[in-house]
């Protein structure tokens, strides 16, 4: 069970399972665990939710010429670039010292539906307090767990979308 052997389609399947899985995890976390999700949070899920639509797409068609492996390949690797941008940005709030952390800004919905969405997209990127709460899991805080399996699905993307196509 070599990953670098998998078929495109195995490969895209596996992705798909890892994002539900990781999705199934966040919201365990949320209401099992009870960790609130800040704006930042949430927009990570929005990530791996691309990433696993594209994944299972992509396994369902299973294309088998070149060009059309890669429209799912960058549809998922958008995903994880997005993702892996906000874990980044998330984790370097959460280093920043007590006194340099932003005020709490208003919750997620609110903001969607009091300010237009390049606002939005402003404000939460800005961060704020809530962002900055650290609630490790296994030793270290969730953005760092989400940062490593967008590495590793993008990688595996990656290795999928470049694997000389069989005939």
């Amino acid at each position: 069970m070599n990953p670098l052997r998998w078929s495109y389609r195995t490969s895209f399947f596996v992705g798909f399972l890892i994002c539900a899985g990781l999705l199934a995890f966040a919201l365990y976390a949320e209401y099992g665990l009870h960790m609130e999700p800040c704006p930042l949070c949430i927009f990570q899920r929005i990530a791996f939710m691309v990433m696993g639509v594209f994944f299972l797409i992509g396994a369902i068609h299973g294309p088998r010429g070149k060009g059309a492996r890669w429209i799912y390949a960058t549809g998922a690797i958008l995903g994880g670039l997005g993702g892996l941008a906000t874990a980044a940005r998330h984790l370097w709030i959460q280093t920043l010292p007590a006194d340099q952390i932003p005020a709490c800004g208003p919750n997620l919905g609110y903001m969607m539906d009091a300010f237009p969405m390049a606002k939005v997209l402003k404000m939460v990127f800005t961060g704020s307090g809530e962002c900055a709460k650290v609630e490790p899991i296994l030793g270290l805080p969730m953005p760092a767990w989400t940062l490593c399996w967008y590495v590793l699905l993008l990688a595996l993307v990656l290795i999928a979308a470049t694997r000389r196509v069989r005939q």
